[in-house]
């Protein structure tokens, strides 16, 4: 049972796909002074004199229909993306990549531990993930400073692997109804046990994603003197993240409190004795002093005598 609910919180699936595609990138990005791209102007010369193929190749597949013509256009469709820069193709793969993700997250059966609407929510938190971390890639190894630090590039392409390790995770939308057993042992429990999904969010959120991001900005801004507008506004961003969500963790903390204090207050009423008797709303002091003003006094029988009862005739 308990293996059961493990898999319905981590997807093997997308573990799998992560470790045959980061490898690769990792690749890329390390070899990336080696990568061939040609000027604007050849680039420019080159499309042209491609196009150019392309439009005589059709032209002559209209006139002549056979398995040469087709073979012929392949060519020039091929010869069309071989002049395209490979860094662009690079980033064409990082963007493809978390695109395959996404889609290929929606496709993979639900199982029993998460419902459609924590899908959805699960889709649309990775679809916000995935664009952070495509800014972060995209605009810290594009900058000069950071290619001539072989480190620096390392260190990146560190932590943007440790930020895809989110994706195979589905507890951050899985809300876990806690038991009466845990509720009664005490703050820790219940805390860990009724926000467990805010909990992920707030844990992923710090140290896995805006946290690390904002000491890479931070760290790019101040000791590697690179500032631009992009970056600062992303190190912002994080940094107001990271605020936001530790104001969050100590709403959700004092949330607790509050609820298990009057937990206690209500379990203090339910174990007083039903013959016990209530408490006199007047004070000891008004006895003591004579003030008995609205207090009821008990009346005393006084004794009968014979004479009373029978009154003697005059």
């Amino acid at each position: 049972m308990n293996s059961e609910k493990e898999m319905t919180r981590f997807s093997p699936a997308i573990l799998l796909y992560l470790i045959s595609i980061v490898p690769s990138l990792w690749l890329l990005e390390m070899h990336h002074e080696t990568q061939y791209c040609s000027s604007q102007s050849e680039g420019m010369l080159q499309n042209t004199s491609s196009k150019e193929d392309f439009n005589q190749t059709l032209m002559s597949s209209e006139q002549t229909n056979g398995a040469d013509d087709l073979i012929e256009t392949a060519k020039v469709f091929v010869n069309n993306l071989s002049t395209v820069c490979e860094k662009v193709w690079t980033l064409g793969l990082h963007q493809t990549f978390l695109l395959m993700l996404i889609i290929g997250r929606w496709l993979l059966p639900i199982g029993g531990g998460i419902t459609r609407d924590q899908l959805s929510q699960l889709l649309l938190m990775f679809v916000g993930t995935a664009a952070d971390i495509l800014e972060f890639t995209s605009e810290t190894l594009e900058e000069e400073n950071v290619r001539n630090s072989p480190a620096l590039v390392y260190a990146i392409l560190v932590i943007w692997t440790w930020s895809m390790l989110q994706f195979p995770l589905d507890l951050a939308v899985q809300h876990i109804v806690c038991p009466l057993s845990v509720t009664t042992r005490g703050f820790p429990s219940q805390f860990f046990c009724q926000y467990s999904a805010d909990l992920w969010n707030i844990g992923i959120s710090i140290f896995i994603q805006d946290g690390p991001f904002l000491v890479v900005r931070l760290i790019l801004m101040t000791y590697f003197k690179v500032i631009n507008q992009m970056l600062v506004f992303f190190a912002a961003k994080n940094f107001l993240v990271v605020v936001l969500q530790l104001y969050r963790l100590v709403v959700l903390a004092l949330d607790v409190r509050a609820s298990l204090r009057s937990q206690q207050e209500g379990r203090k009423g339910e174990h007083r004795c039903p013959g016990e008797p209530a408490e006199s709303a007047v004070p000891p002091g008004d006895w003591a002093g004579g003030s008995q003003e609205g207090v009821a006094i008990p009346l005393q029988a006084s004794p009968v005598t014979s004479s009373d009862s029978h009154p003697t005739p005059q």
